[in-house]
């Protein structure tokens, strides 16, 4: 698992909650931060919260976190989905990420655990087998029926919504992870030494310009 990015290294320390906060704080504050994920709102400094309170709950490489919602099957199946949606969300903690989000929303949590009931159903149904124990391509053939709402239908439409949410959730996990951040070359306040304008942008300019 990533190292957490310290919310004040990505908002004014003026708007971040005391490090004491007491445990009922800290539970109003991430059922809200669950509550504004289902809404679809989830800000960088309300994730990065997420991952701090995860890294408080896994303080070393060797320790191995403990699940504070999910049982192990449905924790290993999201840590699985991630990855499919993202290549590198496992390792960023996405799955971690999910299970204390769980634990302090009932609505959260329905929703992630009613979507992997519905995934190993539709696998179930389809393979005679679990999502876990589903091959790859068994996988992939599922999830490319619900990965788009043009595919909706009755029986699909509970497999597309909790797609959407788990595709949204998992993205936000990992693009404010360290991983996520250097992947796509955020480099924060941090100063340059010089600034230069790539050569096709002012090609383009110039081309286009009417002076």
């Amino acid at each position: 698992m990533s190292d957490p990015i310290r919310p004040e290294e990505i908002a004014p320390a003026a708007s971040q909650p005391e490090a004491s906060a007491a445990p009922a704080h800290r539970r109003d504050l991430l059922r809200a931060i669950a509550a504004a994920a289902l809404a679809g709102s989830l800000s960088e400094e309300a994730a990065a919260q997420v991952h701090q309170h995860v890294a408080a709950a896994k303080p070393s490489q060797a320790v191995p976190y403990k699940l504070k919602f999910l049982n192990a099957h449905e924790f290993e199946t999201i840590a699985v989905l991630s990855e499919i949606i993202i290549p590198g969300a496992g390792a960023a903690g996405a799955a971690p990420f999910i299970d204390l989000l769980s634990s302090n929303n009932p609505e959260f949590a329905a929703r992630f655990t009613g979507g992997i009931l519905w995934l190993d159903h539709e696998c179930d149904q389809r393979f005679q087998t679990s999502f876990l124990a589903a091959s790859a391509a068994q996988r992939a053939e599922v999830l490319d029926l619900i990965a788009y709402r043009k595919n909706r239908t009755p029986a699909l439409g509970p497999g597309i919504e909790f797609f959407d949410l788990a595709r949204r959730i998992a993205s936000d996990a990992y693009f404010t992870s360290r991983e996520g951040v250097k992947a796509i070359g955020f480099m924060g306040n941090a100063a340059l030494p010089e600034f230069k304008v790539p050569q096709e942008v002012l090609d383009y300019v110039n081309k286009h310009s009417p002076v």
